[in-house]
């Protein structure tokens, strides 16, 4: 028998599936399509059933190929996987040492913002305190400037009638009063 077109074995095996399917509509449909066609092409019976014992060996020898290939697909899969499966683990490893990296650093960063705020408050203590001391400290220096200021005076005003003292017994002074009349 001569070669086929690859086609016509594609619209047979289509038309072929449809005479098995459950709906009885469609499988006589599709019987009738097998019959006119095998009366256009001139096709027997005989002719059919020789045309599906040339197709089964190179099936066969496809089926193997395929199989062969499907297998070392399959090989090459199976190391691609296991290949993924070992870089995932070590994913995994370096996830959790990171978690765990992660859970201490939150650890220290807490610690640092509870020293943190005991230094703030530290230190507005100490700049509370530091404002007490100078209120502290400005009223009586005050104090010692006007007490300072109060005994110049004082020791000004008595020095003055010190020195007119002694001007006045060192130097007599004339009474120009007689003078005047």
């Amino acid at each position: 028998m001569s070669q086929m077109d690859p086609r016509e074995i594609k619209i047979l095996s289509d038309i072929l599936a449809l005479v098995l399917e459950d709906q009885k509509g469609q499988s006589e449909t599709a019987l009738e399509a097998i019959k006119a066609r095998a009366r256009r092409d001139g096709i027997t019976g005989g002719a059919l059933k020789n045309l599906f014992q040339t197709l089964a060996p190179d099936i066969e020898r496809l089926t193997a190929a395929r199989k062969a290939r499907e297998d070392t697909e399959i090989r090459t899969l199976e190391s691609t996987i296991h290949t993924l499966r070992i870089q995932l683990h070590d994913r995994g490893e370096v996830l959790n040492r990171m978690e765990h990296n992660l859970r201490i650093v939150r650890g220290n960063n807490e610690n640092l913002k509870s020293q943190l705020h005991v230094m703030q408050t530290a230190h507005a203590e100490a700049r509370h305190m530091l404002s007490m001391k100078m209120m502290e400290n400005s009223y009586p220096r005050l104090m010692i400037i006007f007490v300072a200021v109060m005994a110049g005076l004082l020791a000004g005003i008595a020095g003055t009638q010190l020195f007119h003292l002694f001007y006045t017994a060192f130097h007599p002074v004339t009474d120009n009063a007689r003078y005047l009349y």
